[in-house]
């Protein structure tokens, strides 16, 4: 299945966290971060938002930085992915 995200908005995937931490002692789920790296899976058109017309800065493919609690979590083909305006999207690493 194919996602094609509408306006302004970017299909991400989460990049997982380490279970365990440098010393090696293994993290519980409950003891976890939210990951806020992502791998950019689909990006929208952008196009007029709002009133504003919004161009599309980041490109499929590209790994980001996005805010801890932004967008929408949804599960296609037992797949997790994040969908979120660009203005969620804090950096682009490189």
């Amino acid at each position: 299945m194919k996602i094609r995200p509408l306006g302004d908005r970017v299909v991400i995937k989460k990049i997982e966290v380490e279970e365990t931490t440098k010393s090696g002692i293994v993290l519980p789920g409950t003891a976890k971060e939210k990951p806020q790296e992502a791998e950019i899976v689909a990006v929208g058109p952008g196009g007029m938002v709002d009133g504003k017309q919004v161009n599309m800065e980041v490109k499929v493919g590209q790994r980001v930085l996005f805010s801890k609690y932004a967008g929408n979590e949804v599960k296609i083909d037992n797949k997790d992915y994040t969908i979120l305006k660009q203005d969620d999207i804090l950096a682009v690493i490189e």
